[in-house]
């Protein structure tokens, strides 16, 4: 008896951290979703999703508020993405390698400004950080409450933009002028729709949810900001928008994979079984490499993803 109710008892648990692993994931895959279904891959959304960190920690800690700390997350990873997009639509250089220095940039200036304001940047002041927020009655429910009803506001937030993003895509207008962009940007152009200012509005919106997402790892959960806290989760939200196929409730699917696998190692290493720590960190990310390879191919991507649009 005692054994059953430890076992559920731990599944309940990983199943809770499942869900709470997941936030930042899915806000930057969500985002990464809506830029590549207009054309655009932002590579740099690990760069984004840092910054919106460090921001978001900093802003919540000299003011006190952690919603003050989400909103200046979200508008830097916003602020961020508009420079990408400056670069690879108006600019059109080349997609990819202004990703990558979006992410060194990342990188060096949170480190860099870390430093600048706390004098020993190993060990940052902690700040208080968003406690859960049950549903009243539903958080009650046996097993799925405490799962899926005792979560923190941004959780709730990240998964109700699912049925949002999916409706903008494929019941609204503007969201089949978005897929327009991406498969057939030439066909906008004809219209009289500019296909710029499409492309520069999802982009942004794509950081906007990458800078949310890191604000849940640094005010949402651990209190602090860390160098490079976000871990490689960005790279892993644009894999997670190819393993899902360019699909809002597919993204969430492999979201919720790749982070059962996060939690599952961590359940693993809090109850002491004799398996090398590294093995299992190395669990979430071997998976996204055999999802790579399976979905290697291009057939449900849009078509001119990655390809900046001139007209001739």
């Amino acid at each position: 008896m005692f054994e059953s109710f430890l076992q559920a008892t731990i599944l309940v648990s990983v199943a809770a951290a499942t869900i709470r692993i997941a936030t930042p994931l899915l806000l930057a895959a969500l985002g990464e979703l809506v830029a590549e279904r207009s054309g655009v891959y932002n590579m740099g959304l690990e760069g984004m999703m840092l910054m919106g960190a460090f921001i978001g920690y900093l802003s919540a800690h000299q003011s006190g508020s952690l919603w003050v700390g989400v909103a200046a997350a979200g508008l830097t990873g916003a602020a961020m993405a508009a420079v990408f997009a400056f670069m690879v639509i108006t600019l059109k250089v080349e997609q990819i390698v202004t990703g990558l220095a979006v992410n060194l940039l990342g990188a060096g200036l949170s480190t860099y400004w870390l430093r600048a304001a706390f004098s020993d940047s190993g060990q940052t002041p902690v700040i208080p950080f968003f406690e859960n927020v049950p549903i009243p009655v539903l958080s009650q429910l046996p097993v799925v409450g405490p799962i899926l009803f005792d979560q923190k506001l941004l959780t709730y937030f990240a998964f109700l933009m699912v049925p949002a993003v999916w409706f903008l895509l494929f019941r609204t207008r503007y969201g089949l002028i978005i897929r327009c962009a991406g498969d057939n940007p030439k066909a906008l152009d004809v219209k009289g729709v500019s296909v710029a200012a499409v492309q520069y509005a999802a982009v942004v919106f794509g950081g906007l949810m990458a800078g949310l997402g890191g604000a849940f790892l640094s005010v949402g959960s651990a209190a602090r900001f860390v160098p490079d806290m976000t871990n490689g989760r960005g790279w892993l939200a644009i894999i997670i928008v190819i393993a899902g196929l360019w699909r809002p409730y597919a993204v969430l699917a492999a979201t919720l994979v790749f982070s059962f696998l996060d939690a599952l190692q961590l359940q693993i290493q809090g109850i002491g079984i004799a398996i090398p720590y590294q093995l299992l960190l190395m669990m979430p990310y071997v998976v996204a490499i055999i999802a790579l390879m399976v979905r290697r191919s291009r057939a449900n991507a849009p078509a001119m993803l990655g390809m900046p649009y001139s007209r001739e």
